[in-house]
């Protein structure tokens, strides 16, 4: 595995006027040339991602999909504003260089970044990666994180980017409304875990900016070296709690390895990646914590609005207008994740919880 990004031809519900693209970089995007060649990233399951190459620069640009969306979805004004007021801090993220709000130019709002080189890796596990390796990719996501979380977001221009108080509370019922609106197949466990969630909340808040979805396939390692050289896909960003965007990075160590995300039952210190406890103390470590208080609910939390997230993907498949040619097949693991979720709650009963 080489870590290389997957490009593809512009699929065909994905396809825009590329003429009226280029016409208005020429006249809005400093330097470039003109005649681009687009094609699409592969991968992604919300905001369809181009990749435009001209003579001797490369661009990426991010757009809202087709179709009709759910209500405060696929907000790319959002990633280009909380990755604008990242640009200089310790955070490492790609340069933005312009925002088009106008639907008219290509039929959705979209923005434009420069292209970042290195590796991107879907499979946690690092294939193809020497034990040195692995732990070294480890180690840099686990700084980058904690740098993102120690950011000062008032001080950087997101004062008004998100509600710092009541985080989890609104973010269960946001979720809750989306997956319903979603009207996938009903899930028992996925309506325990909604029942469970706002009877369970610790109700301690904190503030940090939320990635929403960090994790090792949203991060760009640099070609050769196993650092983060870019942290990406921001529509899930917000001012948020801290803790329970930890623990959606922290998901992999509680799903079983056929989901293709999952750590469940690997041998991670023979491959050089650290356990959850190991990766948890050096986040607390970089933060200034002593401990990650009311675990399970974090990680409950964050299983349950990955489900939420996937039925959505599920829902968009079926439509036709996903971003990815498989989203009917990875949407429908919903299910699944709601029903690991559920699993959390049930240990954490048998053992008192922590």
């Amino acid at each position: 595995m080489t870590g290389e990004a997957v490009l593809v031809p512009v699929l065909p519900n994905h396809r825009f006027d590329e003429a009226a693209l280029d016409t208005y970089l020429r006249a809005h995007l400093p330097g470039y040339e003109g005649d681009a060649v687009i094609r699409q990233f592969q991968g992604g399951q919300s905001n369809p991602t181009f990749h435009l190459q001209t003579r001797s620069q490369a661009f990426v640009l991010r757009k809202r999909p087709p179709g009709v969306l759910l209500a405060s979805a696929h907000a790319v004004d959002r990633e280009y504003a909380v990755l604008s007021a990242l640009a200089g801090s310790d955070v490492p993220v790609p340069k933005t260089r312009l925002l088009c709000t106008d639907d008219a130019i290509i039929g959705q709002m979209f923005y434009v970044m420069d292209h970042v080189p290195g590796r991107i890796f879907a499979d946690g596990l690092l294939p193809g990666c020497s034990v040195a390796e692995r732990a070294a990719i480890y180690d840099s996501m686990n700084d980058v994180y904690a740098k993102l979380h120690l950011v000062d977001w008032r001080a950087v221009g997101l004062e008004s980017y998100g509600k710092p108080d009541g985080y989890v509370a609104r973010q269960v019922a946001r979720w809750s409304k989306q997956y319903l609106a979603s009207n996938v197949p009903d899930c028992p466990a996925m309506n325990r875990v909604m029942a469970w969630l706002p009877a369970n909340d610790p109700g301690i808040d904190e503030a940090a900016i939320a990635h929403g979805d960090f994790r090792l396939g949203n991060l760009i390692v640099h070609p050769t070296e196993p650092r983060v050289v870019a942290v990406l896909d921001w529509e899930l960003a917000t001012i948020g709690h801290p803790l329970a965007d930890l623990a959606y990075n922290c998901m992999s160590y509680h799903l079983p390895a056929a989901t293709g995300r999952g750590f469940a039952g690997i041998d991670l210190p023979a491959l050089g990646i650290p356990t959850e406890a190991e990766y948890l103390a050096a986040y607390c470590r970089r933060t200034g914590r002593d401990t990650v208080p009311n675990w399970d609910f974090y990680m409950v939390f964050a299983l349950f609005r990955i489900a939420a997230i996937l039925a959505g993907v599920y829902r968009r498949g079926l439509d036709g207008n996903a971003s990815d040619s498989q989203a009917v097949e990875r949407g429908a693991v919903y299910q699944a994740m709601a029903e690991i979720a559920w699993s959390v709650i049930a240990a954490g009963q048998a053992t008192g919880g922590k």
